[in-house]
């Protein structure tokens, strides 16, 4: 598609996303221009050079950044564990209890009666298996046939090739908190607590020192904020080695205060369209994350 001047941003945000999905070509154009009307639907403005959080992402997203060889392996979940395990120890990776590549390996396993299933190539997707309960082989079976980059156009997964990976379902529970901690240059800045419990699903952002921040993303913080982990230390360490190779990145924890994994790691966190509360929350963070000290 021709390059030019945006649109406004009136027109912009009447476009829908569904529609640019099917029509746009699959090309760095045709991606430049589905990342900009996110941004403007999500913000109500264009996109900037300023080091604010969202820009540097769509920065990310709309340049060969996102096509570097190191981002696109570590987004394929089962390759992730291989740089996790070269940079930081294979200790910190979590254990694969399989990889199936076809719809035949998929009828033919015999699932752990508690594991975790989910495709290599996307995001999102997830079987969370408990007490043998049933597997729905069908739906595993589509996730081979499945391409995340349309739905975001993400370029780090459009090469990716379709697997499922079964690991074990971490301390025996489905609730744990994940811990994501955003770093720049190989320095952790700033965490995100993601409290998955069915009741009462929060995030809670906190600096390195666990200084719990006033502002949030998406659902807010819990009346009562989570413990700091014991091995906070240890995550923060991992974090530093994993993401030294970046110029930004987040990575993504499960812990449950002494073991802790890496889940995966995140090249473009919220795609560039989360909205930050309060209004000046995003200068805020932006500012903890990429401040050059």
């Amino acid at each position: 598609m021709s390059e030019g001047p945006p649109l406004p941003i009136a027109e912009l945000c009447r476009l829908d996303l569904n529609e640019l999905r099917r029509t746009l070509p699959m090309d760095e154009a045709g991606d430049r221009f589905f990342a900009l009307v996110c941004f403007v639907k999500a913000h109500d403005r264009f996109p900037g050079d300023q080091a604010l959080f969202n820009d540097v992402i769509y920065r990310i997203k709309t340049t060969s950044a996102i096509r570097d060889p190191l981002r696109v392996f570590v987004t394929d979940k089962e390759f992730c564990k291989v740089y996790v395990g070269a940079e930081a120890g294979h200790g910190f990776a979590v254990p694969t209890l399989a990889i199936l590549h076809t719809p035949k390996q998929v009828d033919a396993f015999t699932f752990p009666d508690e594991c975790c299933i989910k495709p290599t190539h996307a995001s999102g997707q997830v079987i969370l298996r408990r007490n043998g309960d049933p597997i729905d082989r069908d739906r595993i079976r589509r996730w081979l046939g499945l391409s995340y980059y349309p739905v975001w156009r993400e370029a780090n997964y459009r090469t990716l090739q379709p697997k499922i990976i079964v690991e074990p379902l971490l301390f025996g529970d489905i609730d744990i908190p994940d811990y994501k901690i955003f770093c720049c240059r190989g320095k952790p800045r700033l965490i995100l607590v993601n409290m998955n419990g069915r009741s009462n699903p929060s995030r809670t952002f906190f600096d390195i020192d666990w200084v719990e921040q006033d502002f949030w993303v998406e659902r807010q913080r819990p009346a009562l904020p989570p413990p700091r982990p014991a091995n906070l230390e240890t995550m923060l360490a991992v974090a530093a080695r994993v993401s030294r190779r970046f110029s930004f990145v987040r990575v993504d924890f499960y812990s449950d205060g002494q073991r802790c994994y890496v889940g995966e790691i995140t090249n473009c966190p919220g795609n560039g369209m989360e909205r930050f509360s309060p209004s000046d929350a995003e200068a805020r963070a932006s500012r903890m994350i990429f401040a050059r000290t």
